[in-house]
């Protein structure tokens, strides 16, 4: 049974200022503009796998913006927002996650306010500071390695981790983690559909915030450009060649080692492909 976590923003989708080809497809509209899309290949790849694996969304988004995005494929059984801080299951947030993701995060509570008052009188900041849910608290800035640094500076690596993307600055619990989420939802897979034999776990991302998945899944997908990414167990580099867009090479791969495993456990993934057309 193979459960396959994707991040989203340019691991699936890429913004529109990112060259993809002319031939790209629509997939997140915002304020009446497309501002996200994917390659043909990518969108046909993913609609195959969505009908063999258990695609699960894993993303910084908020449930908002996350809600935007429009695949094609109908709504995902699951997906993970928040950085995994908020499940959403058949398109409506579970409570008792989230309620259980604030639970943990308390103790890092201090940190996120120390965050929210550096920020609030930091000169760098061009945005404002938000506090999302509890969670973990988010800004942008002019010089974003300058104000990541000074955050590090002042707050307990103990309890939070600051991440730098792009102008885009995080301060997130250590156990809000996206690698943690992934756990928690193979161990409710586990449980509810009491399956005694374990899943497979593929999981894909391209940043700071991706790579703690590598350690709780069975093989990791990141592009060459993720720092650190080679020295993680299980992961596949992808280095552009033949082929230049992360998603195209990873969705392949994807599929090749879904029709793999196939061939080796046709029943598994029988099973697996079942539940999830039940599922939808």
């Amino acid at each position: 049974m193979i459960l396959f976590h994707a991040d989203l923003d340019n691991t699936l989708i890429y913004s529109h200022k990112r060259d993809i080809g002319g031939d790209r497809i629509g997939v997140e509209r915002y304020e009446g503009r497309t501002v996200s899309y994917m390659t043909p290949e990518s969108l046909r790849r993913l609609k195959e796998l969505s009908r063999r694996v258990l695609f699960v969304p894993t993303t910084t988004r908020t449930a908002e913006q996350y809600e935007r995005i429009r695949f094609g494929i109908g709504t995902p059984r699951y997906a993970l927002v928040c950085n995994g801080g908020v499940l959403i299951c058949e398109g409506k947030e579970e409570k008792e996650w989230y309620e259980e993701s604030r639970m943990m995060a308390e103790s890092s509570q201090t940190e996120l306010a120390l965050a929210e008052e550096y920020l609030e009188q930091d000169a760098d900041r061009s945005f404002e500071v938000r506090n999302v849910r509890g969670l973990f608290v988010f800004t942008k800035s002019r010089r974003p390695e300058r104000t990541a640094a000074a955050l590090r500076d002042i707050l307990d690596s103990s309890g939070a981790d600051v991440f730098r993307n792009g102008v885009k600055v995080y301060v997130m619990p250590k156990v809000m983690s996206k690698g943690n989420a992934v756990k928690r939802l193979k161990e409710r897979l586990m449980r509810v559909r009491c399956v005694s034999s374990p899943w497979y776990v593929i999981a894909a991302g391209d940043s700071g915030f991706d790579l703690s998945m590598a350690a709780e899944s069975d093989l990791f997908f990141a592009p060459d450009t993720l720092r650190d990414a080679e020295t993680c167990s299980r992961t596949e580099i992808f280095r552009p060649g033949a082929e230049r867009i992360f998603s195209d090479y990873l969705l392949r791969r994807v599929s090749e080692i879904v029709s793999e495993r196939a061939g080796t456990a046709p029943e598994s993934l029988r099973i697996a492909s079942e539940r999830q057309r039940e599922d939808r």
